[in-house]
């Protein structure tokens, strides 16, 4: 039991504004493992103000990018230090098998901090260019305040995407965990004390929606940074516009993995799965689309669902597992009216769809599914379902498959298998979606990372990230005039 009652505000742990809790659910077990205060308004006027101070009058912003990537480093290490146990938490948060957690959820995170921890040695945010009458001085500033928004899936992973580079940038930050997995971020406030970022540079506040649309709305916030569904980012967006408020969105999507005609299978099902499914198929990013030649179309499908049947549902805390629970008893009702939705479609229920035996009975547990003999224009085929079901969908050419791949409202990852990445590569080019992998699929900490369409604005990850939390100003000066310092 891991009983959290105060919020990490201004560099210390602090008694919130109401004595309310959130209570933190096992998926594997459905037991109660952990508390956190419920934040409210009056703990983002704090946390906001706090930022606020560090921006406008602290140390921070002020900061030769190399010492802010110095303190991103200890950040880093502090996680480190606690990988095992932040491992287990977001397992238990959300059901990550605990094998796949220490890579995807810690890491990925601490990879992610480092790297952006590397480019702050040699960041330049100036640069004189030869004006038009004198030297025109180019300056790259921090936006300011910056209100993070999360998701429950992948919660340490996705802050960090922000955090990174927001930090790097010279913003301070108030970052809202989502209240289903708020536990690993305590720890992440914990490793921010030890790191000793100076006090308001980070700031932890648990809330509900009401709460998080009032620190969308902030008048000291300069730039929300949200992850999580397209609909909610239509409003995050919506009253950003309205303030004209800097946003960047990394929203819902439907991955398609297209599989070419001259594919081998036995190489390529591994990681079709591995894609399709990944994080119990809890992943904006997931490949839940398989696009498969109708010449192979049988042979895909019974290769396809032996795998399937061979992986071992069960604890996420068991090393063995390979798909685990979701993350509460509403996603799980939420995957299983989807797979009713598809009977109803007409599409053939090839695998899956129970709830399996066996495992602990207050767990979210749920069969791996298959659908076959899908029309692209199904709601299964069209809508994010955010759970381990696959569609496998038959095209008749290559110009089909594309069409099927660009033909949701979605954009934002995808793949393509086959024994040729030349030709692989060179379709890459007519798949709309922002990152697409041929043969693999993974967000590169050296590449921009982002979706077109419904999936989202603005781009993470790569030195393109750091764009999202700067602004430019220009001073021009006279003809002849030196620039100082130079």
């Amino acid at each position: 039991m891991s009983a959290h009652d105060e919020l990490y505000i201004d560099g210390a742990w602090t008694t919130p504004a109401s004595p309310e809790l959130f209570e933190v659910i096992s998926a594997g077990t459905g037991e109660r493992i952990g508390t956190v205060p419920v934040g409210q308004r009056a703990d983002i006027d704090r946390a906001v103000a706090a930022a606020r101070a560090a921006f406008d009058t602290g140390p921070w912003p002020r900061l030769d990018p190399a010492e802010r990537g110095a303190a991103i480093g200890r950040l880093s290490k502090a996680l480190q230090a606690r990988s095992e146990e932040l491992a287990v938490t977001i397992s238990q948060e959300n059901g990550t098998p605990i094998g796949i957690g220490r890579l995807a959820q810690v890491l990925m995170s601490t990879m992610t901090l480092d790297y952006y921890a590397g480019l702050g040695s040699d960041l330049t945010l100036t640069e004189t260019r030869a004006g038009m009458l004198g030297p025109a001085v180019v300056r790259r500033r921090p936006v300011g305040v910056v209100g993070a928004i999360v998701a429950w899936n992948v919660p340490l992973y996705l802050s960090v995407l922000k955090l990174g580079p927001a930090l790097l940038a010279g913003c301070t930050v108030v970052l809202k965990p989502a209240p289903d997995a708020p536990l690993s971020l305590q720890l992440l406030a914990e490793a921010a004390a030890e790191a000793e970022l100076p006090p308001g540079v980070l700031n932890v506040v648990p809330a509900e929606r009401e709460v998080s649309e009032y620190l969308v709305t902030h008048p000291g916030v300069d730039k929300i940074s949200f992850t999580g569904s397209t609909a909610a980012g239509r409003r995050i967006a919506a009253l950003c516009g309205e303030r004209l408020r800097r946003v960047s969105l990394e929203l819902g999507g439907k991955g398609a993995a297209l599989v070419l005609p001259d594919v081998d299978l036995d190489a390529a099902l591994p990681g079709v799965l591995q894609y399709g499914f990944m994080l119990n198929g809890q992943a904006c990013v997931a490949q839940t689309r398989i696009l498969a030649p109708r010449e192979r179309y049988a042979e895909l499908v019974e290769a396809l669902l032996a795998r399937v049947a061979a992986l071992r549902v069960g604890d996420p805390l068991d090393e063995a597992t390979q798909l685990g629970p979701l993350a509460g008893a509403r996603q799980r009702e939420r995957v299983e009216e989807y797979i009713r939705i598809g009977r109803d479609e007409g599409a053939r229920l090839a695998f899956g769809g129970g709830r399996p035996a066996g495992l602990p009975g207050g767990g979210f547990y749920l069969d791996p599914c298959v659908f076959t003999d899908v029309d692209p224009g199904m709601r299964i085929a069209q809508e994010e379902i955010f759970g381990p079901v696959l569609t496998v969908i038959p095209y008749d050419t290559v110009d089909d498959a594309v069409a099927i791949a660009n033909g949701t409202r979605y954009g934002l990852g995808g793949t393509i298998w086959t024994s040729d990445v030349a030709a692989g590569y060179a379709l890459a080019d007519r798949i709309e979606v922002g990152v697409l992998g041929v043969n693999m699929f993974m967000l590169d900490n050296t590449a921009p990372f982002g979706g077109v369409k419904d999936s989202g604005l603005g781009r993470e990850l790569g030195p393109e990230a750091l764009a999202a939390y700067l602004e430019y100003q220009t001073v021009s000066l006279p003809a002849g005039a030196a620039v100082p310092g130079v």
